[in-house]
């Protein structure tokens, strides 16, 4: 299946603000994708663009999106205030889910979370908020970061994808507070950011398989 063509969106959050996206929906869509992005990044991430791609062309779509405004990431530029603010970025995961499920071309579409980083956090977070959620994927997470409650709370069949040690020991920790059907995936070689050679290939490949498998039910 080919790559779908991105639409450039906005969405308007509960409380007024307005974050920008990137939504691509292939032909026969069987089901939908967000990507929560990791601290300092954006929709313009390269490695989670890698990942829609991938994505795209198994007939899932994708949502690439600002969890800030263009005010905030300037002031996170210089004050790093809101990129480990998970409360936040998880609102605006569920102010998406609320839009996407207004929207007449994704309204029936089953929903997943791809987070990154501190971004796999957030979307924990609003996974355990938000019952739309069906799967998430992490990838070199910061589950932790989601907190204990939270993670006892999601539901969603959840997929930890990890490299580094660091970030191995506090997946594994994280796993064992969650109840919901889980897997810890380790991609041999590969370090945090999965810049390796064939390591975000293979992340891609997990998490199709992953989203196939949880959305297309």
């Amino acid at each position: 299946m080919a790559q779908a063509s991105a639409t450039p969106i906005r969405i308007t959050q509960a409380d007024g603000v307005v974050v920008d996206g990137d939504l691509a929906i292939p032909d026969a869509a069987t089901g939908l994708v967000v990507f929560a992005h990791g601290s300092g990044s954006s929709r313009h991430s390269r490695r989670n663009r890698h990942v829609a791609s991938a994505l795209q062309q198994r007939g899932l779509a994708t949502l690439l999106m600002d969890l800030l405004t263009p005010d905030e990431e300037a002031i996170d530029a210089q004050t790093s205030e809101f990129r480990f603010d998970i409360e936040l970025l998880a609102r605006r995961l569920v102010g998406a889910a609320d839009w996407l499920a207004d929207e007449p071309s994704t309204r029936n579409l089953r929903l997943g979370y791809f987070g990154a980083s501190t971004g796999a956090a957030a979307a924990l977070v609003a996974a355990a908020r938000n019952d739309r959620a069906a799967a998430i994927v992490s990838r070199g997470g910061r589950p932790d970061l989601a907190g204990g409650h939270a993670l006892h709370a999601v539901r969603a069949p959840t997929l930890l994808i990890v490299g580094d040690q660091q970030v191995i020991e506090l997946n594994e920790v994280a796993e064992d507070r969650m109840p919901a059907e889980r897997q810890l995936v380790i991609v041999p070689g590969a370090t945090h950011l999965f810049e390796e050679p064939g390591a975000l290939d293979r992340v891609a490949e997990l998490a199709g398989n992953w989203f196939v498998q949880h959305l297309t039910e």
